[in-house]
């Protein structure tokens, strides 16, 4: 099995190594490939814009970014894997030839476990949700039209465009193994597809969310814990990044597993506090909502603002400070873009239209 999965390995360094070799000036392609794909850019422009186009499909958009990104961690816990930037550096498998040489770069260094990818799967499972949507929004209830086949082949390329440049990105960033983001995609694709059957979520009430908040919260700590008290350090790869990582300050405390769950879950509560509060029931109570200047308003105003609250980073001093901020500030992006927003603009129009009338 060990030999097997060596061969794997070096199979991805040498995957690794070819790309850096022969496309380096594509390095800050790839950097901001890699970027684009983080799951931040997932919450903070594609729900706020997708949410205030179709409701649906921006809940939707949350649901699968947060529960993908929450399966993606308790899969790397199961599977241990390795990446490429450590691995190559600590493995036995080139005691008796030279050790490939590759590059690492300022977002190399994550601290989790490398398999399957969550760049690739958060990617995979988000365009997914776009894909789909559009595909159902203008597909129509007659027999499907040449205009209608050309955007389907058209979307399909282009998704599979993107899940390729992120692989790539990821592989060429020394950050993961080919078969790593090969997971990661297929894995996205099936949380993106299980939730095109599930209707609950659109209508959810404050304690489901809390609930299923504090049960996959439970169950991640519950699992760590457990397999902690067998001996098994869950943790690991802390060690492994902080010892090999090229320099210190590339290895950053908000990638390391717990801080992903802090912010998944964040976000998910926090959906879930915005559509059952006052000022979203109040702001759609209105006719605004329905009309395209209030949505072009309340999108270009949740981008403004989530990009400045972006720019707020939790002091990584103390750790347990860090996380609970970090929770705090994921839960108030939904809040912002669904309730708050909404709910200002549609008080400054019905103030408007009062002194008309």
């Amino acid at each position: 099995m060990e030999a097997g999965m060596n061969v794997l390995h070096d199979f991805g360094i040498q995957s690794t190594r070819y790309l850096q070799v022969n496309y380096k000036d594509s390095k800050d392609w790839f950097i901001l490939v890699s970027m684009l794909a983080d799951l931040r850019n997932a919450f903070y422009v594609l729900f706020p814009i997708w949410f205030h186009v179709r409701e649906a499909v921006g809940i939707k958009l949350l649901w699968v970014a947060v529960i993908g990104d929450w399966l993606n961690l308790v899969f790397k816990w199961i599977l241990f894997g390795q990446r490429p930037y450590w691995w190559v550096l600590d493995t036995d498998y080139y005691i008796n030839t030279s050790v490939p040489v590759i590059k690492q770069f300022p977002i190399t260094c994550e601290t989790g476990p490398g398999s399957p990818s969550g760049h690739a799967m958060g990617a995979a499972g988000v365009y997914y949700v776009i894909v789909t949507s559009i595909l159902s929004l203008t597909r129509g209830k007659k027999k499907p039209t040449f205009r209608f086949r050309c955007l389907h082949v058209l979307l399909w390329l282009g998704f599979w465009a993107v899940q390729l440049n992120v692989c790539l990105s990821r592989i060429y960033l020394a950050a993961h193994f080919p078969h790593q983001v090969v997971a990661g995609v297929f894995s996205g694709i099936a949380v993106a597809e299980m939730f095109r059957h599930i209707q609950s979520i659109y209508n959810a009430s404050l304690k489901k969310y809390f609930v299923i908040t504090f049960f996959l919260f439970s169950f991640a700590i519950g699992f760590y814990l457990m397999l902690k008290g067998l001996g098994i350090d869950l943790l690991w790869t802390l060690e492994k990044a902080k010892r090999w990582c090229e320099r210190p300050e590339w290895v950053h405390i908000d990638t390391t597993p717990f801080a992903s769950l802090l912010k998944n879950l964040g976000t998910l509560f926090g959906l879930g506090l915005a559509l059952n509060s006052n000022m979203y029931k109040e702001s759609c109570k209105g006719k605004q909502n329905k009309q395209l200047p209030f949505r072009l308003c309340c999108i270009v105003a949740s981008l403004i603002i989530l990009h400045l609250f972006d720019t707020f980073k939790p002091p990584s001093q103390v750790e347990m400070l860090f996380y609970v901020l970090s929770f705090c500030k994921s839960a108030a992006v939904p809040l912002t873009s669904v309730s708050f927003i909404p709910y200002c603009f549609s008080r400054i129009l019905g103030q408007s239209e009062k002194k008309f009338l």
